[in-house]
């Protein structure tokens, strides 16, 4: 229960208090500011205050937006302010402040004015005030009947069902999402409000439908590709109704952002997986379990490419280019932008490409298609993303550089080559320079041969050296991007050089739990803090993994290969899990600051 204050004299048939209570507030009343700082006193120190003025007029969902939202410590709009738990001390000096006890520097209030002042002092104070957009929804303070009367008048006029509806949905999604998918599934978001449904309650239905639907797909009938494919639509409606019902009722948490990220990406490799076991019990018994583990492996890679830009760049200086200038006027143009949206083929996109090509043809057409889509995608952004940093002039930062490192997975041995002075400059060089040389030499070269181990050597050399230096250069936001290719890439050559059943199989697995480990090392660093450095070392880190599959390659049978890879997958799997799942809940338990996470667009 959260307990909102109400100070300054009553207006009779303000429907004020209601509106409070049916927010969740426990409502009380307060003379002015002093009465206001014992009332207070009295709420216990676990709970929501809010402070409101009497004379508030405005919509209910203007009051929910100020009021309750959960990723901020303190918030207002006109007429009210709140404060979480945290915040309470900050909320105490301001009351002081209002009622005269600061000293020489009190501010006189009066009591019907208190909340915009106390907003006021928590600003002076240094306190980060949120102050939602309200765009037409009205919040205001009238100063007399008049005023009032206009301002009910205006509240009318305005429909904040309606605004709550469209603002439910995400601000930037792609075509497919947004005619094809939104229109609809804010309705089923509200529904699933008004009975108590949660999130993260729809977030899970979403991964129960789409394992549903790789079941389906792995019967390997045209019955089954048919309800795979309408079922993983349907998982999508839902994917999208979890964020929808999230900003509809400002239900929103770090537990739940990793969730419906990390799920996301469950969801299709899980799908992958299921066409792959599907097209070898068809009738054609066609594998194409490479094709899966290079479509899981090019869009995982394009995935670190968005996440280590923007990582590198959310908080550089000067960071502009003739580049992003150009690409914001193509944004802001009718056409260009569905068109930009839909090239880079984001998950709405792709996800009705794979359902209408499961349901239509065979698994191998899907994967080949998906694969020649998301490479053309990657080489757009990708290019787009190398041009603005070669044309701008940003000075990045060191939490910058300490994310990319975070997203590099240094393990033990490149670990201990980092502390080399290395060579500036170079650092995407190396690290592209060594991946390559590991993975061609793999392509290149029979199963068995120790030449692979020598390149491995080799790019735990210059991984090490990739990374010696703060990475804060104009490109080195693609040295995660290159060790993620190489490692994946390695695992998928020798596994298809050992041509034995189950060898790809296993590699699927073992890039998927390496996969869920980068990913949540992104998640961490977004929401929380980067996993701890015992867990990269535990399992290796990419340099270490790329190793010792070549070091089994090169001195195990393909069948004991393949015993070592499942066995990998198992391992790693099992202890970036078990950490994972330990530290979400405990953050989420320990009153982790609330995120929400627009992730790519849909």
């Amino acid at each position: 229960m959260s307990t909102a204050i109400l100070t300054g004299q009553p207006v009779p048939g303000s429907p004020l208090e209601g509106d409070l209570r049916s927010l969740g507030f426990d409502v009380r009343t307060a003379r002015d500011a002093a009465d206001a700082e014992t009332l207070v006193r009295t709420v216990p120190a676990d709970q929501r205050v809010a402070v409101v003025d009497t004379r508030f007029v405005g919509h209910v969902h203007a009051l929910r937006l100020g009021l309750t939202d959960p990723r901020f410590a303190v918030a207002a709009v006109p007429g009210a302010v709140t404060v979480k738990p945290e915040a309470r001390g900050a909320l105490t000096n301001a009351l002081r402040t209002a009622v005269g006890a600061g000293g020489a520097g009190a501010v006189t209030v009066v009591p019907d004015a208190v909340p915009d002042r106390l907003a006021e002092a928590l600003e002076a104070a240094g306190v980060d005030v949120y102050r939602p957009e309200l765009g037409t929804l009205v919040a205001a303070v009238p100063a007399d009947p008049e005023a009032r009367n206009t301002a009910r008048q205006a509240v009318a006029a305005v429909d904040d069902e309606a605004v709550r509806l469209r603002s439910a949905v995400k601000a930037r999604d792609g075509f497919f999402t947004t005619y094809c998918i939104s229109p609809y599934s804010r309705y089923l978001a509200r529904w699933c409000a008004r009975r108590g449904l949660t999130p993260n309650q729809v977030t899970t239905a979403s991964l129960l439908v789409a394992l549903i639907a790789a079941g389906c797909a792995a019967t390997g009938t045209r019955g089954g590709f048919v309800a795979a494919g309408l079922l993983l639509l349907f998982s999508f409606v839902l994917d999208c109704t979890d964020g929808q019902l999230a900003r509809y009722s400002l239900q929103y948490s770090t537990l739940g952002a990793w969730l419906d990220a990390t799920f996301d990406r469950a969801k299709e490799y899980a799908y992958y997986a299921g066409l792959a076991l599907g097209a070898a019990r068809g009738g054609g018994s066609d594998d194409v379990w490479a094709l899966a583990l290079g479509a899981m492996i090019l869009q995982t890679c394009r995935h670190v490419v968005d996440f280590s830009f923007n990582e590198a760049n959310h908080d550089a200086t000067a960071n502009t280019s003739p580049t992003a200038a150009l690409s914001d006027k193509l944004d802001s143009r009718g056409w260009t932008v569905w068109a930009r949206r839909m090239i880079v083929l984001p998950i709405g996109e792709r996800w009705a490409l794979i359902a209408v090509l499961t349901a239509l043809t065979t698994p191998r057409v899907t994967f080949v298609v998906l694969l020649i889509g998301c490479g053309l995608a990657a080489c757009y952004t990708t290019a787009g993303r190398v041009l603005r940093s070669l044309t701008r002039k940003a000075r990045r930062t060191d939490r910058a550089a300490t994310a990319l490192a975070d997203l590099a997975d240094t393990g033990p041995f490149a670990g201990a080559l980092a502390t080399l002075r290395g060579l500036p400059g170079l650092a995407p060089a190396l690290a592209l320079a060594g991946g390559a040389a590991v993975v061609v030499t793999s392509a290149l070269t029979s199963f068995g041969s120790p030449w692979p181990v020598i390149a491995a050597a080799g790019y735990v050399i210059t991984s090490g050296l990739a990374v010696a230096r703060p990475l804060k250069g104009a490109l080195d936001w693609l040295v995660p991007p290159f060790l993620r290719a190489a490692e994946y890439g390695t695992v998928l050559v020798l596994a298809a050089k050992a041509d034995v059943n189950g060898a790809l199989p296993a590699a699927f697995g073992l890039v998927a739990a390496v996969a869920y480990h980068h990913y949540d090392t992104v998640y961490r660093i977004r929401g929380v803090v980067a996993p701890p450095r015992w867990l990269v070392r535990v399992i290796g880190g990419h340099e270490g993994r790329t190793f010792a599959v070549t070091v089994a390659a090169a001195l195990l049978t393909t069948t004991d290969f393949t015993v070592a890879l499942t066995a990998l997958a198992v391992a790693v799997a099992l202890v970036v899990l078990v950490e994972s799942i330990h530290f979400w809940v405990t953050a989420h338990n320990r009153g982790a600051p609330a995120v929400h996470d627009e992730g790519e667009p849909a």
